[in-house]
């Protein structure tokens, strides 16, 4: 009962506390003059990182499953900053299209709030939280068929719980 209680407590002041840090951590970031070592220091180590061809990179930095955001943070051939990305939006959710792959989904979105499968209907659902309003948690839904292409998309909302 302690540890659930603390462990909630703990949660919360982590999500409230996340965001401003983000704040002061993002304000540092100057693209064309932060190298990534600078970055590295300043973020921590990424989830994710994808090299490109030309030399480039993108790191990922997820908020999920508590956030609303997720940062993709993009470096040129010279290891300097180019971009710092907030990923979940509108704009992003619309671009996901049936018969996209797992790892496309992810380049895109970052990592999600939360992975299920579902054997009855053989899918995968996975999740990311878009915004909290009145009482409710509000998510977009990516679906995946067994081998990992999107097969629709959709959203869902959930009550908080009162205490």
């Amino acid at each position: 009962m302690f540890r659930r209680l603390l462990t909630g407590i703990l949660s919360g002041v982590l999500a409230a506390f996340l965001p401003a840090c983000d704040s002061v951590n993002l304000d540092k970031l100057k693209p064309g003059v932060t190298t990534m070592a600078q970055t590295r220091e300043i973020m921590g180590p990424p989830t994710m990182e994808w090299q490109e061809v030309d030399g480039s990179v993108t790191w990922e930095y997820p908020r999920t499953p508590n956030g609303v955001v997720n940062y993709m943070i993009d470096f040129g051939p010279d290891k300097v900053l180019r971009a710092v990305r907030q990923v979940l939006t509108e704009a992003n959710f619309a671009r996901v299209r049936e018969g996209m792959t797992r790892e496309q989904v992810r380049r895109l979105l970052g990592q999600p709030a939360s992975e299920q499968y579902y054997p009855l209907k053989k899918e995968y659902v996975w999740d990311w939280k878009t915004r909290t309003e009145s009482a409710y948690d509000y998510f977009f839904d990516v679906y995946f068929d067994e081998q990992g292409r999107v097969t629709r998309t959709g959203t869902h909302f959930k009550a908080l719980s009162g205490g």
